[in-house]
């Protein structure tokens, strides 16, 4: 079956002095999140991005396949700890994401550090955001198991 989610935004003015707000509207979760072209470019000040949002999608995908991945392993984690990191910048004139960054520090009884590090690579090509984004986008992942 498949899944649709949705967001949505409302924009005012131009690109350079205007601004939107973010409502995510299948799960209500947040509501006029402020998003602006200073917020991607230049200090956040506490608006959001889309390349924010991105890595917030990437990190949670992310997280998710790879419990999944150490749970068929035989090895299901205690905790997970995932970050993502998303680089944009200019190509060809047009902002451009180039990559995408994971890393992941986790507490697994009954793994190793190479054993952790094999899964979390195969959880980095098998998650649904890494697939959306492979071939475009630049994906690697530092996995650190630990003690």
């Amino acid at each position: 079956m498949a899944v649709v989610r949705s967001a949505a935004v409302v924009w005012k003015g131009n690109l350079a002095s205007g601004s939107g707000l973010l409502d995510a509207v299948s799960s209500k979760a947040f509501k006029g999140l402020p998003v602006t072209w200073a917020s991607r470019m230049e200090d956040a000040d506490g608006r959001t991005s889309p390349e924010e949002l991105l890595a917030a999608a990437h990190a949670s995908c992310y997280s998710m396949a790879l419990a999944s991945e150490l749970t068929k392993a035989g090895t299901p984690p205690d905790r997970l700890s995932v970050t993502a990191e998303i680089t944009a910048d200019r190509v060809d004139g047009k902002l451009t994401v180039l990559s995408s960054r994971l890393r992941v520090h986790g507490s697994v009884p009954g793994i190793d550090e190479d054993r952790f590090r094999a899964i979390a690579g195969q959880a980095k090509d098998g998650c649904p955001i890494s697939r959306a984004l492979a071939g475009n986008v630049e994906l690697s992942v530092e996995a650190t198991l630990d003690s």
